[in-house]
Parts: C-alpha cells; structure tokens; sequence
C-alpha cells in the first residue's frame, strides 16, 4: 500500500478549502465572542468514562478507543465536545451564575455519518449553562441561525422538536422497546408503528398520540395547533407544546430574517426525536438547500454535568465547520476567487526589505518570487508589484493584466 494513502473517509484539507474553513472559524468564534461567549479549548482525547456521559450510548460506537501506556486506563479520542464542555463548566470553572463557552476542534468518528462524509469533522458550537428559562434557548437558537448566515445560506429551515413530550406520553410504563419507538419515529415507519403500539398495551388515547406523532410536521403555529389537538393527552405534553409555541411565535425570527436578506423558515417535526437519550427539552435541527443532512443541530440538555459532580441547566448547538465552509463557497463564488497580493523580487536590498515588511505589517501579502520561479501558479493572485525607482526607493505598481501571475 502506498504510503501517502490516507484511510478510508480521512482527507487532507488543501490551501483553498483550509483558507475557507480558516477565515470562517474565525468569524464564527468572533460572532459567538460578541454574544459573551469565552473560548475553551478541550484535549483530543479523554478517559472513556469522561466522553461517553450523558449521550454515551449513542457516541460509545462513534468513538476510537485506545489503551493509555501511562496509566493502562482506556482512553477515547472524542466524537463530540459537548461532554467536554459540560465537563469544564461543572468542575473546572464551577460558576455559580451563567456560563457561556463555545469551542473549535476536530473530532473523529469509527464510522462516517453519510454518504461521502468524513470521518473527522471539524466542530463548531457553543453552550449556556446556568439559565433554565427559555431566554436562554433563544439566544442559542439566535446564535445557530446567525452562524449559517454569517456562511451565506440564503435559505434556512430550522426544525423544532421538544425531547420531554415522548417520555409524556409514556409515563411509568412498564418496560417497553423505546429503541424500536424511536427508530419508528424517526423514520416516519407507520405501519412498522401501528404494529409497535398494537402490542403495547398502552391505553388507547396513549396509542392514538404516539402514531400522530410522524405526521406533526410543517409549519410552526399551524403544526402545534394540531398537536394539541392530537397529543394533547396530559399536563406534560401541553407544557411542551406550550414551550415551543413560545418559541415559535417569538420576535427573534423577524429580526433574523431582516439580516443579510436570509429566508428564515420555522417548523415543527415532534417526530424528530434524534437526541431523545440526550436532550430534555427544546431541540432542534437546521436545514440548508442542497443538504440532505442537518448542518446544525442542538438543544436543551441540562443536568448532563452530574457527572462531573454539578447539574447544571445547559443548551447549545454543534456545526460541521468543513461542510459549512463548502456549502459558503457555493453560494458566494466570490469567496473562491485568488487572494490578491504583492510581487517583490528576491533581493537583499534593505529598502525593500523595510518596504515588504511595511506592506505586511498594514495587511498586505507580499510574496518574494525565488529565482526561476517568478510565475509559479499558487492560490495568490498578484495584481500588484513591487518597483525600484531611479532614485533607489521601493514603490507599488499595479501588474498589467495579460502580465500577472
């Protein structure tokens, strides 16, 4: 096998599409920073036991294992840095009041989440901890929709969930296949949940909500009228309906669909039941055109820190930063054109020198062509160059066009 074969779904990130990602990281973790948000920055790998609380059944087969020569504990390289996140606020910090954090790192999984996906993400979010109020939902639902229009999605979808309605109608069953329910739900099987709830023996009203479920979707306020028509069985599924009303039909949405000309959709999908091990309350998931997959998912996960000794109230929201970066280059074409900079010849001259380092320290890229190699084609696009008048001083030209490189 040649060596310069990467493994299967692991790739390098090339000049162009490493610019793309790098500019919008930045941007991203200046957007989050302007919001209050503190940057952490949390180890590639962990214990096991520390990556698998909370989500741990679902990320335990997404995550690589290996054996520490140190201590021969069992480390993990992490999936996901939520549970990381939760871990520095709940016993590194250890604020009494309200905490905002976010993050940027890769992770790796054991196996692609689609087709023609990478095993390595690169991860983008940010979490509240502290505030059990919906405020603080909206301010991270505020948070995740302005990150994709800071990336150029003309278009969103955002679909909202609530985790807490399904264990509502559940109640203090006795013990039922939930996994199969979930699966069913998720993929919308009603007859596969017809068949599901018929051996049950769940009361018939119980019944009749959870195969209403995969049909509660569409437009917000239309969707949680019928859904109370529908579902409506007890005090905790009308909470929850009454929540996400709440949200709904807040003004945020008019606000966000006013900024940078963005078409900003809100729905319901109560089916949508992905983090249903996870989350507690509001969840959701974002949707752009040309992605079959949600570019952005997240939602209320609170007491996910009692494991690392304090429960605390939290919500937050992961992005994948490479395909973000890609779906940006797609949409603004501009976004892929060269970088321009300066030309300058390789000399040793002093004034050039103190000229190129003038012109870098103001913003500028300034590149020195090597002898021979004066018309290398690279990402750059030098539009301008650096000259020696007759008087020995350094100035900048513009580059003919039919002459640049």
């Amino acid at each position: 096998m040649p060596r310069w074969l990467l493994p299967e779904n692991i790739a390098d990130v090339l000049p162009s599409e490493a610019r793309r990602m790098e500019e919008l990281r930045r941007q991203l973790l200046d957007l989050y920073r302007s919001y209050g948000y503190e940057l952490v920055m949390p180890p590639l790998i962990e214990h096991l036991d520390s990556l698998l609380v909370g989500p741990g059944s679902d990320l335990a087969l997404k995550t690589f294992q290996l054996v520490d020569q140190l201590s021969g504990r069992t480390l993990g390289v992490r999936a996901d840095m939520t549970p990381q996140v939760t871990r520095i606020d709940a016993h590194l910090l250890g604020r009494s009041g309200v905490t905002r954090l976010c993050y940027g790192g890769p992770v790796l999984h054991t196996r692609p989440s689609g087709l023609n996906t990478t095993r390595e993400p690169y991860h983008v979010g940010a979490e509240l901890y502290g505030h059990q109020g919906l405020q603080a939902d909206l301010e991270v639902l505020d948070l995740a929709v302005r990150s994709l229009q800071l990336a150029d999605c003309p278009v969103i979808r955002l679909d909202l969930a609530h985790e807490a309605i399904l264990p509502a109608l559940l109640g203090p069953a006795p013990a039922l296949d939930v996994s199969s329910l979930l699966q069913l739900l998720r993929t919308k099987d009603s007859p596969g949940l017809k068949a599901w709830v018929e051996v049950s023996a769940l009361a018939p009203d119980i019944q009749r909500a959870l195969l209403a479920l995969p049909t509660l979707y569409g437009a917000a306020l239309s969707t949680l009228e019928q859904a109370r028509r529908q579902i409506g069985v007890n005090r905790g599924v009308n909470e929850a309906l009454d929540e996400l009303e709440r949200v709904a039909s807040s003004p945020l949405w008019t606000r966000l669909r006013g900024y940078r000309n963005t078409q900003v959709e809100v729905s319901i999908d109560l089916a949508d039941l992905r983090g249903y091990r996870y989350h507690t309350g509001i969840s959701f998931a974002a949707y752009v055109p040309g992605q079959a997959n949600a570019v952005v998912r997240g939602g209320r996960y609170d007491n996910v820190g009692r494991a690392f000794g304090r429960a605390r109230a939290a919500t937050g929201f992961s992005l994948e930063l490479r395909e973000l970066a890609a779906m940006q280059a797609s949409t603004n074409l501009a976004i892929d054109t060269p970088t321009a900079a300066v030309r300058a010849p390789w000399a040793d001259d002093a004034g050039l020198l103190k000229c190129i380092q003038g012109l870098r320290e103001s913003g500028e890229i300034v590149i020195q062509s090597l002898p021979g190699h004066e018309h290398d084609l690279q990402e750059f696009s030098c539009d301008r160059e650096l000259r020696q008048d007759a008087s020995g001083q350094w100035h900048v030209h513009p580059i003919p066009t039919n002459t640049s490189s």
